[in-house]
């Protein structure tokens, strides 16, 4: 694979992704990472649908990295959550955010659930952490693959890099084969020396 090169922290947003409006914020996030020294590698894709499937997942770091990096783009990102936990007001902060509330009780189940919010909506970018936790796991989840392969959409792996304090977004990927063939290949793309807590991936 070609290497990546970094970018500037003003990196650019394809036209089709969705973009929320915030300059007080993109301006601010801009200014933490480049304090930090974090740099974005590689580019977005320029579509309307895609699941950001993010790893490693060893540490609470990984969430606010992922919080900076999306309001730097001025990206409009969604999360999934527990329906139990979108209690007024508190649903009202977790939706402007990006929260979806799942029902994990529903005869649809979670990945019917998201993939009808894909197929209902002209817009959508879903954070997905694989691990499913930032504990050590044997086995990734393989939902997200399972809503994308329905869906129809694409998956962009992302990578956060403590080591070298680099995201790096890898090329998309259409699921069109083996399940447990393509979380065999994405899983490839990870490497335990990136993550926070290494002795957890």
């Amino acid at each position: 694979m070609k290497k990546l090169k970094p970018q500037e922290l003003q990196f650019n947003v394809p036209e089709n992704v969705p973009r929320s409006n915030g300059k007080i914020s993109a301006w601010l996030a801009q200014q933490l990472l480049d304090k930090f020294g974090w740099k974005i590698v590689g580019e977005l894709p320029n579509e309307a649908k895609f699941i950001m499937a993010v790893a490693p997942h060893t540490s609470n770091w990984d969430f606010i990295l992922g919080v900076l990096v999306k309001f730097a783009g001025n990206l409009n990102v969604n999360f999934l959550g527990k329906d139990s936990i979108f209690i007024w007001p508190f649903s009202i902060w977790l939706k402007a955010i990006g929260g979806i509330a799942i029902d994990r009780s529903s005869a649809n189940g979670v990945v019917g659930q998201i993939v009808d919010e894909f197929k209902n909506q002209q817009q959508l970018v879903l954070a997905i952490a694989p691990e499913g936790t930032r504990s050590k796991v044997q086995q990734w989840k393989t939902g997200f693959l399972q809503i994308a392969k329905q869906a129809g959409i694409p998956i962009l792996p992302v990578q956060f890099d403590f080591k070298h304090k680099h995201v790096v977004f890898y090329p998309v990927r259409l699921i069109e084969g083996d399940i447990e063939q393509e979380l065999s290949a994405i899983q490839g793309l990870f490497h335990r020396h990136c993550a926070k807590n290494p002795q957890n991936f």
